[in-house]
């Protein structure tokens, strides 16, 4: 695809974390240049999580990830980013979150720290920490119990054997960055998902202004839900109920169109995934259209990576293709 087309792409602001979000961005920017990540920080597992608790500093692991998806660099670069340690104190630990914690250490704030780092890899768009701010997140469960940590949920739902009610942010009324907000104002199509609904793209919409901005802007804000319903966090949810705990979470507004998978899932697929109590999405059309969202269907699965993953180039296909309709006829 030409530099000319691609600069002829809408402007979009996408919000999540974890792979789905860093999966369609690598569809997105053969599409526009115009691109802003919007990246949740809540994460504390993993090499994020020791970084997080031996410096102070908002996770960097899907920050990296959202890096590796835009960047314009060589193949040995991308490697260094993904490389991770395998032996001794550093084992699992991955370069790129230590090169993103380096440059923490030298800017100013974390921000500054990623726009840096985006620099020195040529990206394509921006990725804003949706916070400088260090948060945690809260899940209480339906039985009234909680848990505090985002990498902690997935088990205390398993043993609470209950759903999630809510997600928040500790602290509460954590401050967006001011980018982030300004992007989101000046989106021509803002995306929510696909991703972890409690863990990745809720806990976006709980810091302080975020909502707002989405539900203010004249975007076309689309909810791209998850093929299948998650392990740990959303089993036995109807794509309703997805929707109805994004708005709850958030405001009302928020989503013009909820963008569905429409390729089939083999059978080996589903038996594989039913191990673990997960499912198609299930889609009521009138119960999300009551609240407010159109049902819009296209092929969005990748065929070739043998799970019920998002393919980022189809996605990024479908998000365009919807924007150039409704704005020749001005729906939105």
């Amino acid at each position: 695809m030409s530099d000319l087309k691609r600069r002829k792409g809408p402007a979009i602001v996408a919000l999540g974390g974890g792979h789905g979000l860093s999966a369609i961005l690598r569809g997105l920017k053969l599409y526009t240049d115009d691109l802003t990540a919007i990246v949740t920080v809540a994460d504390d597992g993993g090499g994020s999580g020791m970084l997080r608790e031996d410096l102070g500093m908002p996770p960097p692991g899907d920050i990296r990830n959202c890096m590796e998806a835009l960047a314009d660099t060589e193949s040995l670069m991308q490697q260094l980013l993904a490389y991770r340690f395998p032996d001794g104190r550093l084992a699992g630990q991955a370069f790129g979150n230590l090169l993103l914690a380096a440059l923490d250490g030298v800017c100013d704030s974390f921000d500054q720290a990623v726009a840096r780092m985006s620099e020195v890899l040529a990206i394509t768009g921006r990725i804003l920490p949706v916070t400088n701010a260090n948060v945690q997140l809260e899940a209480s469960f339906e039985n009234g119990t909680s848990v505090r940590g985002e990498s902690k949920i997935s088990a205390a739902k398993k043993e609470q054997n209950c759903r999630i009610h809510h997600v928040r942010l500790l602290p509460e009324h954590t401050p967006a960055l001011p980018a982030a907000v300004e992007a989101i104002r000046e989106a021509e199509v803002v995306l929510l998902g696909p991703g972890s609904l409690y863990t990745s793209v809720i806990p976006n919409l709980l810091v302080d202004g975020i909502s707002e901005a989405i539900a203010d802007s004249p975007a076309l804000k689309i909810y791209v839900c998850n093929i299948m319903t998650q392990d740990g966090e959303t089993e036995g949810m109807t794509a309703q109920e997805h929707l109805s705990a994004l708005l709850e979470h958030g405001l009302p507004r928020m989503v013009d169109l909820c963008l569905f998978n429409s390729d089939p899932i083999s059978q080996e697929l589903l038996e594989r995934y039913s191990v673990e109590d997960a499912e198609p999405m299930r889609v009521d059309r009138k119960e999300i259209e009551l609240l407010g969202a159109e049902v819009v269907y296209r092929p969005l699965m990748d065929m070739d990576c043998g799970y019920a993953r998002h393919s980022g180039v189809k996605v990024a296909q479908a998000v365009v293709d919807l924007y150039h309709q409704r704005a020749d006829t001005k729906i939105f």
